[in-house]
């Protein structure tokens, strides 16, 4: 029965896919949702003030898409979280697929779940989907939901409802983290004595992209040469006075990396359990990310400096900690020279903790 369900799930968000997202239906595909006719109906006739009252009982969430990974299932998460912040009301929590996710992140303590309100009888309410970009797109959905001012209603955004820059809950997201209760069992393989670097090199499956150029794979590839060339940069710098190790999480064999033979001090950290490899990725003095969102979703939360590939689908935050690499050329002197600086600044706050040579 299990499996049946699951690939009824598959089906139908198959179908979903290439109706919302390939066939592009309309305007009129919005009469499909029963909030926007409320709204045709009543939004306009009430005149009910937008207040803090009249939205006491209104939530919004995000489902995070079960089929997806991780990294996809978090920027769904952070999508509802940032949804709820940008119209003002209040969120419900939507768990992830696997539960052990959810206590590992910790996202849904102190929240209201979805459940807890639809048991207490709060009404489910569909939002169709919407350009974030697109002004006259945000303020419908805006309109929409104060149609329903006074009201106990939990919106729900459509499967997948895009959110760019993400960093928009990023200290909200990094203080729930580091907060959680699955903080106080965090085991860590690191050394404290070194300067810790993780590498993220995502394979797995998009190694196939590379045979038959599928562009929704081939966007997300990055040499391995790559990563080397960024690798020897800092080793460079790192040899005139520090203590380090690199980490690199992927999948596959030592061999299937024949680039990074030579640098040194480098463990493997192959095939590493999703959770733990997170972990290590968001605690790294140094996070060389990938064209993934499950590296891409560690660096939002870490508090290290963060080197990643400048042509990625989601925003990167200001700061000097983010580090936004050309994929064709590398690290350019400047940068170089900011990383430099920044580790000789976490030398100096780190010191009782790291005891660099």
């Amino acid at each position: 029965m299990k499996q049946i369900a699951i690939m009824k799930n598959k089906i139908y968000r198959k179908i979903h896919y290439i109706f919302w997202h390939r066939l592009h239906p309309g305007r009129w595909s919005l009469y499909l949702f029963s909030a926007y006719r409320h709204y045709k109906l009543f939004g306009k006739k009430k005149n009910i003030e937008w207040q803090s009252e009249s939205k006491e009982n209104i939530y919004l969430t995000q489902i995070p898409n079960p089929g997806a990974g991780i990294g996809h299932q978090m920027g769904n998460w952070n999508a509802g979280y940032w949804y709820a912040k940008l119209f003002g009301v209040k969120y419900a929590y939507s768990s992830f697929s696997n539960p052990a996710w959810d206590s590992f992140l910790g996202f849904g303590e102190g929240e209201i779940s979805t459940e807890q309100l639809l048991k207490s009888g709060y009404k489910k309410r569909k939002l169709p989907y919407f350009n974030e970009k697109s002004q006259k797109d945000v303020q419908l959905i805006q309109d929409i939901i104060q149609s329903y001012a006074g009201k106990k209603i939990v919106f729900f955004t459509g499967l997948d409802q895009f959110y760019e820059k993400q960093f928009g809950v990023m200290e909200e997201i990094r203080n729930k983290f580091n907060n959680a209760k699955a903080r106080k069992e965090e085991v860590s393989i690191y050394e404290k004595n070194c300067f810790n670097i993780a590498v993220h090199i995502r394979r797995g499956d998009i190694v196939i992209g590379q045979e038959n150029q599928d562009p929704s794979l081939t966007k997300r590839w990055l040499t391995t040469e790559y990563y080397a060339r960024i690798l020897k940069d800092i080793v460079k710098e790192l040899e005139k006075g520090y203590s380090y190790k690199i980490y690199l999480f992927s999948q596959g064999t030592e061999q299937d990396f024949p680039e990074l033979k030579d640098i040194p001090n480098l463990v493997y950290c192959l095939d590493m359990p999703p959770r733990e490899s997170f972990l290590h990725m968001v605690r790294a003095d140094v996070l060389i990310t990938s064209k993934s969102s499950f590296s891409y979703k560690p660096a939002l939360l870490s508090d290290g400096i963060k080197i990643c590939p400048a042509n990625f689908w989601h925003g990167y935050p200001e700061g000097k900690e983010w580090i936004l690499v050309d994929e064709e050329n590398g690290l350019t002197e400047g940068q170089l020279s900011s990383l430099c600086e920044q580790v000789q600044q976490t030398k100096k706050k780190y010191g009782e903790m790291h005891e660099y040579n």
